[in-house]
């Protein structure tokens, strides 16, 4: 099965949150630090597995998603906060762990969610 343009868009925009989290909060201790990245293919999804070794998460436990009420004026919306929300409902299989000095963060992105061919 190929992946059409929404799929690669959704799956484009997950990375993006994710990368950006990491960069932004696992490394503000020292400026920089290593990041891999692990993907692999199994039917209509693809799996990933991000690694890190910048400072673990808060409580070294997944962040919820956080919900913010859209009715609002856009001036009062808040600048930031949508990264999480945006990964938990684009992803499944989301989970993290601390594995000695490195964040483990493993997701799989379906694409049959997001072919509008079927």
């Amino acid at each position: 099965m190929g992946v059409d343009r929404d799929g690669c868009d959704f799956a484009e925009l997950v990375l993006a949150e994710v990368l950006n989290n990491v960069v932004e909060h696992a490394f503000t201790d020292r400026g920089h630090g290593i990041i891999e990245l692990e993907a692999w293919r199994a039917g209509n999804a693809l799996s990933l597995r991000i690694r890190d070794d910048g400072m673990p998460m808060p409580g070294e436990r997944l962040p919820a998603a956080q919900r913010h009420d859209l009715t609002v004026e856009t001036h009062e919306l808040p600048e930031g906060g949508f990264g999480w929300g945006i990964i938990h409902d684009l992803t499944r299989d989301l989970t993290y762990r601390r594995d000695g000095a490195r964040n483990e963060l493993t997701f799989a992105i379906d694409f049959a969610e997001f072919d509008a061919s079927t």
